[in-house]
C-alpha cells in the first residue's frame, strides 16, 4: 500500500477542532499550546469556544487548521508512526501546504504559525472588502473554466484559482468580472456557478501585495529539506529542495493550486491511498472524483488515528 498524507485548505474549519484531541493527548495539546505561544494569543480559545465569525477570519482560520493537523500528526508519531516510513509524498491544498512542510519537518510549528498568520492578514488586507470575490463553476473542466475567466476579464482580473476536482474549479478577481464568469459559465453548460463566501479573492493577481508579504516573511524563517517530498501546488510535482519551497510559498499567494493535477500525479506515480490529516473530510471526497481508484482516508479523531496505526502496522 502506497500512501501519500495530504492536508486540508480553507474551509475545513470548525468550532471544536482538535479540542478531542487536546484534552486526550498531551502531544496534541503541546502543539495548540506551541502555536498559541508563537502567535501571543489564544488561538485555541477562539478554536474550542468560538464565535464562529472569529474562527472564520482568514488571519485565525489559517493558522489553526495548520495546528490541528500538526497535533493529529503529534499523536501519530508518539503511537510509533514515522512520516519517512508511512508516506512516500505529502501535499497540502493552499495553507495545508505548510502544514504538510511542518508535518515533514522542512518548517516548524512556530514558523508555520507565524508564517500563516501573515499569510491571512496579508490576504485580507491585499484587496478592499467587497472588490474582489471567488465562485465554484461545476461541471466545466479546468480548460472551459479558464476560457470562461479569460472571457469574463474584461480588463480586469479573472483567474481560474482553484482547480480541486474534475468539474470543479474555483475561479478569483474582481466581484464584476468574477459575476460575469458565472453568467458566461451557465451559458457554457455549467450545472451551477456559484459565488462563495469567502472575505477575499485568494490566488490570482489581486494578491500580489501578499505575495510580496510573503516574500519578505519567508527570507528570514530556516527552511529545510523535508523528509519526504512535498508535492506542491502551483507544480502539481514534488520538491525539496529549500530555495524551490520558499520561491514556490510565494508564487502560490497568486498561482492556481492544482489540485486536481496534484493527486492525479501522485496516482500515477504508484500512491493508492491518500490519507487526509486534521480535520474535517474535504480533500478526502475530491480523491474519489479525480481517482477513481484511489481510497481517501480521513484522520479527525482517536479512533481514526487508533485504525490508521493498526492498518499501518499490519503492512
Amino acid at each position: 500500500m502506497s500512501i501519500a498524507f495530504t492536508f486540508p485548505g480553507q474551509g475545513s474549519q470548525a468550532v471544536g477542532m482538535g479540542q478531542e484531541l487536546a484534552n486526550a493527548f498531551p502531544e496534541a495539546k503541546a502543539v495548540f499550546d506551541e502555536v498559541d505561544a508563537a502567535l501571543g494569543q489564544k488561538l485555541s480559545s477562539i478554536m474550542w469556544e468560538g464565535p464562529a465569525d472569529e474562527l472564520t477570519l482568514t488571519a485565525n482560520t489559517q493558522p489553526a487548521l495548520m495546528a490541528v493537523s500538526l497535533a493529529t500528526m503529534r499523536v501519530l508519531e508518539s503511537k510509533g508512526v514515522d512520516l519517512a516510513q508511512a508516506a512516500k509524498y505529502v501535499a497540502g491544498h493552499s495553507l495545508g501546504e505548510y502544514s504538510a512542510l511542518a508535518a515533514a519537518g522542512s518548517i516548524s510549528i512556530s514558523d508555520a504559525a507565524r508564517l500563516l498568520r501573515i499569510r491571512g492578514d496579508a490576504m485580507q488586507k491585499a484587496v478592499p472588502v467587497g472588490e474582489g470575490a471567488m465562485a465554484a463553476l461545476l461541471g466545466l473542466d479546468f480548460e472551459q473554466a479558464m476560457e470562461v475567466a479569460a472571457e469574463a476579464a474584461q480588463g480586469e482580473v479573472c483567474q481560474a484559482a482553484n482547480d480541486n476536482a474534475n468539474g470543479q474549479v474555483v475561479v478569483s478577481g474582481h466581484k464584476a468580472a468574477v459575476e460575469r464568469a458565472c453568467e458566461i459559465a451557465k451559458g457554457k453548460g455549467a450545472k451551477r456557478a456559484v459565488l462563495l463566501p469567502v472575505s477575499a479573492p485568494f490566488h490570482c493577481a489581486l494578491m500580489q501585495p501578499a505575495a510580496d508579504a510573503m516574500a519578505e516573511a519567508l527570507a528570514n524563517v530556516e527552511i529545510k529539506a523535508p523528509v519526504v517530498p512535498v508535492v506542491a501546488n502551483v507544480l502539481a510535482q514534488p520538491i525539496s529542495d529549500p530555495a524551490d519551497i520558499r520561491a514556490r510559498l510565494v508564487e502560490q499567494v497568486t498561482g492556481t493550486v492544482r489540485w486536481r493535477e496534484s493527486v492525479t500525479w501522485m496516482a500515477e506515480n504508484g500512491i493508492e491511498t491518500f490519507v487526509e490529516i486534521g480535520t474535517g473530510k474535504v480533500l478526502t471526497g475530491m480523491v474519489k472524483r479525480i481517482v477513481k481508484s484511489a481510497e481517501g482516508v480521513a484522520v479527525n479523531t482517536a479512533e481514526d488515528i487508533d485504525a490508521l496505526v493498526a492498518r499501518l502496522s499490519a503492512n
